[in-house]
């Protein structure tokens, strides 16, 4: 090969490469592959979830099309998105990693979440997982009934953040309660905890959530 052609070559695949990156490159997208990294949705679900229009949702996903980053099956008159591949989650589990380290302002972000909070330190997935062999804790999922169908920690509850405050009667106050959501960047966890912890629970929060859970625990998913 020529130099000319090794460098027609380089030009090409690194093409390619940018396309991924290109898709990378709104925070709206970013946000979209993430709620799509708990599981498949509707235009409509993506909509609400992101606050935008069903336009604008449609449009991003076009690009995440163009990627293909993400792919579509058709239910009726509804289509339902799903990533095109899990290593797509381990990309974005990559990317919060690389910003935790590099970027301060990721740090600061995600330390306003809780600030002026009196909660506990929140639980490793290690931690977790001992504490579910000692049989000690209820572990509750409050992210949407859809995602916990989908894929969720083994042995936790579903009880949506917009039904927990109803579902309180149902938790037993001689266990810690530990709630996880999305992930790390997610605050329906948080929200969990404060509204628990009004009440008189001893909860605690997973800092982590279901994909970090199957990162090193693949055989549960």
């Amino acid at each position: 090969m020529s130099n000319h052609d090794t460098r027609a070559w380089k030009d090409a695949i690194y093409s390619q490469f940018a396309r991924i990156g290109k898709a990378l490159s709104s925070p709206k997208r970013l946000e979209i592959l993430e709620l799509l990294s708990q599981g498949p949705k509707t235009v409509e679900t993506l909509a609400r979830e992101t606050e935008m229009s069903v336009a604008n949702v449609s449009q991003h996903l076009q690009i995440l099309l163009q990627a293909r980053m993400v792919c579509f099956e058709k239910h009726g008159t509804y289509a339902i998105y799903r990533l095109s591949s899990g290593t797509t989650t381990k990309l974005l589990l990559l990317l919060e990693d690389l910003g935790e380290e590099i970027l301060a302002e990721v740090n600061q972000l995600r330390e306003e979440l809780t600030r002026n909070m009196e909660f506990p330190e929140p639980l490793s997935i290690e931690q977790l997982e001992s504490r579910l062999q000692s049989g000690d804790i209820t572990l509750i999922d409050v992210r949407p009934k859809e995602e916990y169908d989908f894929c969720h920690i083994p042995g936790a509850i579903s009880i949506p953040i917009t039904e927990l405050e109803k579902r309180l009667s149902s938790l037993p106050r001689d266990k810690d309660i530990v709630a996880y959501c999305r992930g790390a960047y997610c605050v329906y966890a948080i929200q969990a905890i404060e509204l628990l912890r009004m009440q008189g629970f001893q909860a605690f929060r997973l800092e982590e959530g279901v994909r970090e859970w199957n990162e090193l625990h693949p055989t549960h998913q």
